[in-house]
Parts: C-alpha cells; sequence; structure tokens
C-alpha cells in the first residue's frame, strides 16, 4: 500500500524487535467470570450434570461405611467363633475384667459380638452386593456426566469460535495494522484450543472434587466428630498453599501465551517471506530471533509448568501427614472400645478420600490458571473496538451508476499526524481516474476511504448523491471490484478462484470471464484445465498468470466501480501488455481507479490526481499536466530519463 502505517507488534517485517511480557498477572477473576458467562446457554445441561455428580458422589460416599460394616461382621464373627459357646456376652466381659483385660472388655461391650457364633457370611455378601451395585451406579451416572459435559463444552468452544470469527469481520482495517497476524491466528485457535481442554477436563471435575469433599466430610462427622475435626486442617492449610503458589504461576501462565503467540506470528512472517529471506542473507538473524522466542516461551511455559506442579506435591504431603494422625488416633479408639474396627476402616477410606478431591483440585490449578489465561486473550479481541455500527434504516441500493464525490474529506490515522485534509473531488460515472504520487501520499488511502475501511474524521463522500455512511458496508463494497498488486488465491481450482465472490458462477459464465481477461487459453492448456487445483504459493502458476486469474474474479463479479491499485508493476512487459487489454475491457463503462507508480500506464486517463502528502496538488489529463510542467511533469521526466539510463 501506498501510505506508510505502523507495523504489526510495532515492528518490521522481519521481527528484530519483539516486546517483554506483561509483567503482572492479569485480571484472573473477571476472566474467568466472563468464561463462566459463556457456559450461560448451557444452564439446563449443566444442572443435569450437577444433579448426576451429587447423585453420584452421594451413592459413592456410603460405599465404604458399607464396607466398614462388613468389616465388623467378619471381625466380630472371628471374635465369637473363640468364645466359648453358651456363654452371655455380659459374662464373658465381667470374666475379662477379672483377668485384667479392660481394654478387650470396652471394646466388646460395645460391639456386637456373640460368643461362639463365627462369621455370618450371608450378611457379609449382602453387604458387598450392595457396596457392588452401589460403585456401578456411581460409575454409570458418572459416565452420563462426562458424555453430557462433553457435548456442554464443544458447544461452548464452538460458539466462541463463532465469535471470534463474526468479531473479525466486524473489527476495522486499523485493529490488523497494530496486530501480528500469527498472533491474532493464536487466539482464534490455540487459546480456544486450551480453553477447549480446561473446560473439559476441569469444570466436571471440580464440581466432582467439592461435592465429594461434602459428602466426605458429612460421612466423617456422622462417623466420628472429632477425628472429622483432625481431618479439616487439611483445607485451610491446602488453601493457603494453593492460593500462595497460584498467584506466582499464574503470572507465567500469562506470559506463557503472550510468547506462544510471539512465536506464531514470528514464524507466520518468516514462512511468508522465506524467499525474501534468504535473499537478503537474514536466515541466520531469522533462528536467532526463532531461538530467543522459543528460548522465552521454553522458560516461561518451564516455570507455569513446574510452580503449579508443586501445589498437587504440597497439598498431597499435608493429606498424607493427616492420614498418619487418623490412624494412630484410629487405632487408640479400636483399642479403647471408643470405635469400632469397621468405622475405623471406614473413616481412614474416607479421609483419603477426603484428600484426594483437594489433590486433584490442586493437580488441576495449572489446567485452569492456562485457561483463564488464554481466556483473557481471546476475550481483548472480542472486546476489541469494533467499526461503527451500519445503520438502522441504511437506504439501499441495488447498482450504482458510478458518480463519486469528495467534500471536504479529511482523515488521520493517529491524531498528531494529518493525512488528508479538506480534500475535495468529483469523478462522473465512467469515468478513468489515475491517482499517482510518491510513496505516503495518500493514493490507496483514498480508495481505503471510498469503501470504509477507515472512516473519514470530517467531510463526506457519496456515490451517486448518496452519503456511503448511510448504506451497509456490505452494499456499499458490493459495487465494487479490486484488482490488487498483491494477488490473492486460495487453496481450491481455478474455477472457484475465478467465481470467488460472484453470484451467478455458472461454468460458462466462468469461462467468459477468462477469456475476457485473456486467460482461457493458458486454462484449457493445463491437464485437469479449469479444474486444475490451485494453492496460494503455487509455483506452477506465474505472477502475470496470477493476475489475469484475479482480473478474472473481477469480470465475474460485473461491478459498477473498479479499483486498480498497481495491477501490472510485478509482471513482465509481454504479460503487462495482455493484463493492460484486460483492465481496458474491464474498464469499459464502468467508474475506475487506478492507482500506478508507471505513469506510462495511465497517459489515457479521463483524469490525473497527482497527490502529495494527502493534498491533491495537480488535476488534469497528460497532456494538460505535462504542458503545466509542474509535479507530474517532474514525475514522469524523472522515470522516463530512469529508463533512458
Amino acid at each position: 500500500m501506498s501510505t506508510q502505517r505502523p507495523g504489526p507488534m510495532g515492528r518490521g517485517p522481519m521481527g528484530a524487535m519483539f516486546g517483554a511480557p506483561p509483567a503482572k498477572s492479569k485480571d484472573f477473576k473477571r476472566s474467568l467470570r466472563k468464561l463462566l458467562n459463556e457456559l450461560g446457554p448451557e444452564k439446563r445441561t449443566l444442572g443435569l450434570v450437577l444433579s448426576l455428580i451429587t447423585t453420584s458422589v452421594i451413592i459413592g460416599s456410603f460405599g465404604p461405611k458399607i464396607l466398614g460394616r462388613a468389616t465388623n461382621y467378619v471381625f466380630y464373627g472371628f471374635l465369637g467363633r473363640r468364645m466359648p459357646a453358651g456363654v452371655s456376652k455380659a459374662d464373658a466381659i465381667t470374666g475379662m475384667r477379672a483377668k485384667g483385660d479392660n481394654r478387650l472388655a470396652d471394646m466388646l461391650e460395645k460391639s456386637s459380638v456373640i460368643p461362639g457364633q463365627g462369621i455370618d457370611f450371608h450378611a457379609v455378601a449382602l453387604l458387598l452386593y450392595l457396596a457392588i451395585g452401589l460403585y456401578v451406579f456411581s460409575s454409570l451416572f458418572m459416565w452420563i456426566q462426562g458424555y453430557l459435559m462433553a457435548g456442554v463444552t464443544q458447544r461452548t468452544v464452538y460458539r466462541l469460535r463463532r465469535l471470534a470469527e463474526e468479531k473479525i469481520g466486524r473489527l476495522p482495517l486499523s485493529y490488523f495494522d497494530t496486530q501480528s497476524r500469527g498472533d491474532l491466528l493464536s487466539r482464534v485457535t490455540n487459546d480456544i484450543d486450551n480453553i477447549s481442554n480446561s473446560l473439559q477436563q476441569g469444570l466436571s471435575q471440580i464440581l466432582n472434587s467439592i461435592l465429594t469433599v461434602l459428602s466426605v466430610l458429612a460421612m466423617m462427622v456422622w462417623i466420628s466428630p472429632e477425628l472429622a475435626l483432625v481431618s479439616l486442617i487439611a483445607i485451610p492449610l491446602s488453601m493457603f498453599v494453593s492460593i500462595r503458589i497460584a498467584k506466582y504461576s499464574q503470572k507465567q501462565f500469562v506470559a506463557q501465551w503472550d510468547w506462544t503467540g510471539k512465536l506464531n506470528g514470528h514464524v507466520e512472517e518468516m514462512h511468508t517471506g522465506h524467499a525474501l529471506v534468504k535473499v537478503f542473507g537474514r536466515r541466520e538473524q531469522a533462528i536467532a530471533d526463532f531461538e530467543t522466542l522459543n528460548g522465552n516461551l521454553y522458560e516461561s511455559s518451564f516455570k507455569a509448568q513446574f510452580v503449579s506442579g508443586l501445589i498437587q506435591p504440597a497439598t498431597a504431603l499435608i493429606s498424607n501427614l493427616i492420614y498418619v494422625a487418623i490412624a494412630v488416633l484410629g487405632g487408640y479408639r479400636v483399642a479403647t472400645g471408643s470405635m469400632s474396627l469397621g468405622d475405623v476402616q471406614a473413616f481412614i477410606q474416607y479421609s483419603r478420600q477426603f484428600g484426594m478431591p483437594l489433590a486433584q483440585i490442586a493437580g488441576l490449578m495449572n489446567t485452569i490458571q492456562s485457561g483463564v489465561a488464554s481466556s483473557e486473550r481471546l476475550f481483548e479481541l472480542l472486546d476489541a473496538k469494533e467499526e461503527i455500527a451500519d445503520p438502522v434504516d441504511a437506504v439501499i441500493l441495488d447498482r450504482a451508476i458510478g458518480e463519486v464525490r469528495f467534500e471536504n474529506v479529511s482523515f488521520k490515522y493517529s491524531a498528531d499526524q494529518p493525512l488528508i485534509d479538506d480534500f475535495n473531488l468529483t469523478v462522473k460515472p465512467g469515468e478513468t481516474v489515475a491517482i499517482v504520487g510518491p510513496t505516503g501520499a495518500g493514493k490507496t488511502t483514498l480508495v481505503n476511504l471510498i469503501m470504509r475501511f477507515y472512516e473519514i474524521d470530517s467531510g463526506r463522500i457519496t456515490l451517486d448523491g448518496i452519503d456511503i455512511r448511510t448504506l451497509t458496508r456490505d452494499d456499499l463494497r458490493r459495487q465494487f471490484g479490486m484488482v490488487l498488486q498483491d494477488t490473492w488465491l486460495f487453496t481450491g481450482t481455478m474455477r472457484e478462484n475465478i467465481a470467488f465472490g460472484s453470484l451467478d458462477p455458472t461454468h460458462e459464465h466462468v469461462v467468459e470471464a477468462a477469456k475476457a481477461a485473456n486467460i482461457d487459453h493458458f486454462l484449457r492448456s493445463l491437464p485437469q484445465g479449469y479444474d486444475s487445483m490451485l494453492t496460494d504459493d503455487n509455483a506452477t502458476v506465474s505472477n502475470g498468470e496470477r493476475q489475469l486469474l484475479t482480473i478474472a474474479r473481477a469480470f465475474m463479479a460485473d461491478p459498477a466501480i473498479l479499483i486498480l491499485d498497481e495491477a501490472t508493476s510485478s509482471v513482465d512487459t509481454r504479460t503487462e501488455v495482455l493484463v493492460q487489454q484486460a483492465m481496458a475491457k474491464l474498464r469499459k463503462g464502468r467508474t475506475s481507479f487506478v492507482i500506478a507508480h508507471r505513469l506510462s500506464t495511465i497517459r489515457d486517463a479521463d483524469t490525473i490526481l497527482v497527490m502529495d502528502k494527502g493534498h491533491l496538488i495537480e488535476q488534469g489529463t497528460h497532456t494538460q499536466l505535462m504542458a503545466q510542467k509542474g509535479f507530474y511533469f517532474d514525475l514522469y521526466a524523472s522515470q522516463f530519463s530512469e529508463a533512458a539510463e
């Protein structure tokens, strides 16, 4: 483009300068709240998931209690079998106290031992069957909630991808002038994928862990409030350790994803300009820049994963210490007869279950933090300032006649650097207007303003007497066709590339457009003809042939107004003749704006606009401007003197 603007990320195409990652963590709570708000459409399903998890956890929480009761049957049967039959329990206890076995007597006094009676295997079997049934139903409910949660996650991520794609369509061109394409792609792909992983792995697991803690705690209080109080010590200790570690690791996760975006931007730039990188001998520098970015990403990722990984072993250590304390106290209470062996066994199982959810939550902290860091980057994109909304009562324009007026138009990219000031111009239907001038004069900016890629600061631009701001952008841009210096072709067939943007992409119209663009013969000479595949960087198609394909595409669109921006600057002389012939056919009967540096190509224009520093300094035909011997004359003379030399 003719007008210079700030490059992406504030750096040149070689990516020699890289910004440092944020020094402090961003707003974790706000981003987490916004991410959870995106789950709003899934409230019903999430409610069902919560019900299934709750049911599963409650059912599963009775398992250790039932197994503890089965243990009591086995233990009491084992003791009863070794006691003489026919003796009452009270007599047996009295005899033990007489012998000085007070602890054993206390234990038997609160048990259900029957002297002479062995293990009730039938009762034990029923309890085991009941426990197995509870665990099966608990697992079934967890499987169902896992299936539902996968749907919730993928639908949410689907909506986020759609929102991101729609947002990109509503962002002004100025936003992309200041953003690295690689970083933008990273936000839409890598960050959304990371959010998906975080939701899938973290959300249901955290719900399950929290409910498990609550249900297990209730069972522990039921069995022994004193031992439950000991177990509760693990919660504040684990939370304190987790929060302290998480605060530091969150900074590293934010840095990790920032460096990921910068690395993607660098790789994308180097791949796009691979040939130029080699030609200018910048391969070693590009590799060095890659190593710098890759090293920064390695360091931030290592710190993020290592620091957040400390949470789980720290909480596991606390849980193990609590487990040891419970085992010692529980054994003592069994010996004193204040608790049954089965209850102690159940309580120990509950204490392990109580510690596992805390360790799981701690282990998920790195996943959650990474997902929230990605959501911060995604919401930065979604919250970016959009284009001014189209008017609700927009004027309907079917097909323009082609009259364009600039009335006192002023525009600047930045507040302290005015570019176009008080510009006036009238272009009549069917005229060809050539715009010439030095680099940075505002040539391309002028046509971008017509199509509202940028909004003017003051004045107005009209199309057929209608202020373009009263039209929808789609309706306005539908009136234009563009052929640019940088040819853009996508992966697909030749036919699909030519038909791109056409409302009537029939084969007959494609062939007519190809003939008009002087490329039909070339396409028919290909092995697959019009169905030959093409990629954006296909080396088998020359620059001139690519340019002719874009001209054929413009023929297919059949626009009322045509914009040609340096369309012949990158082709050889012979191909330029073909391109000029095709463009002459294309301009016929249409209002055309031609931006050119080669002044020899625009001598037949109806009007030539000479711009410098955003101002229209000369206007007229080629003959008139040459006769004035002003700025245009000097430009023309300099080009031909250079050609002669």
